[in-house]
């Protein structure tokens, strides 16, 4: 019987995202168990390479040392022989050796975490994280194709059948342009998808707003900026594998450099992605074929943080509101031809 691996990604939803293609590498190896945190958990249902999905509930049911052990007996059960450290904190790396893992693979990057490792492995800042993760289960030497990187996402039958009720029939034939304006980071959120949204629904597209509840103000001012009937907000109204499958059936998407990228690059979707003060050289970009990103390239004070910051460090914050409609309407023409 082939041995059976653990994931662990605790991280933020796009890093679930991210961390697909290492499972489905290692899934052609034998069955694989993921642990994530109960946001993240939504987004691996219906995927075909994971044997069983445990929920962290690390600030809940999971909390304290006691649950860490609880756990960790759990997954001592499932009898996984490696474990794969997607997340480098010390509390995964002790859940990994609680199970009773014993291979386990981390980066070098992970100082606090690496006492747990059997296995360091290189973290290349010059890769794509999902080629980092894939990293993870492969020798230090190894080179991915494309197919390999590719993240999936698996909607299934609740899922489709949730974005034709929320589509409906209106608009059809009318190309769909996808935008996600929000972002956990106030930096990122880029400030003009309004004025956008305005220019994409006067040449004939129809423009869908996507995030989650808390988006719903900057959603309300693109619904503002444009003809009745032209946005859909879709905001708060769908669970976020529904939200993958909506991406799918648009022909494009504008967003932050958050985590709908992801799902788009999951679902194939051309993704033009506004960065401000992260960059695409952090190795999180988008993925899908046909994708670009747009920054303001001449700033000496980019990048300013790993994530982005809720304000501005110099308090201008040049690199968003300098980013014109104009350069991003540009970049996402010569993307999409056909808007």
């Amino acid at each position: 019987m082939a041995d059976s691996s653990l994931v662990i990604q605790t991280s933020f939803l796009g890093d679930v995202v991210l961390t697909t293609p290492l499972i489905a590498e290692l899934g052609r190896r034998g069955p694989v168990d993921v642990v994530v945190r109960p946001d993240g958990a939504a987004l691996l249902a219906h995927n075909p390479d994971v044997r069983t999905l445990v929920v962290y509930d690390k600030r809940g049911r999971d909390a304290g040392a006691r649950g860490l052990w609880q756990l960790g007996r759990r997954l001592r059960a499932l009898g996984a022989r490696s474990a794969y450290l997607a997340q480098g904190s010390p509390r995964s790396g002790a859940l990994a050796l609680l199970a009773g893992c014993r291979e386990r693979a981390g980066f070098e990057t992970s100082r606090q975490g690496r006492p747990f490792y059997t296995r360091v492995v290189p973290y290349r800042a010059d890769r794509h994280h999902a080629e980092r993760l894939w990293s993870l289960a492969m020798p230090d030497d190894a080179q991915p194709t494309a197919e390999q990187l590719r993240p999936r996402l698996h909607p299934g039958a609740a899922e489709r059948a949730a974005v034709d009720t929320l589509l409906g029939r209106s608009g059809d034939g009318a190309p769909l342009v996808a935008v996600a304006p929000g972002s956990v980071w106030g930096t990122k959120r880029w400030p003009y998808y309004p004025a956008l949204a305005a220019r994409l629904t006067a040449r004939g597209a129809r423009v869908v707003v996507v995030g989650g509840p808390g988006d719903g103000e900057l959603a309300a001012a693109i619904v503002a900026a444009c003809p009745s009937g032209a946005v859909l907000d879709a905001t708060g109204r769908l669970p976020l594998l529904a939200s993958a499958e909506l991406l799918a059936r648009c022909g494009a998407l504008v967003t932050n450099d958050s985590a709908p990228q992801h799902l788009a690059s999951a679902m194939g979707v051309p993704t033009l992605t506004i960065f401000g003060p992260t960059v695409p050289q952090f190795g999180f970009g988008p993925l899908a074929p046909g994708s670009c990103t747009a920054g303001h390239d001449a700033l000496a004070c980019r990048p300013c943080d790993a994530h982005g910051p809720q304000r501005c460090p110099l308090t201008h914050w040049r690199c968003m509101r300098e980013l014109t409609v104009d350069a991003v309407d540009r970049a996402l023409a010569a993307m999409m031809p056909s808007l």
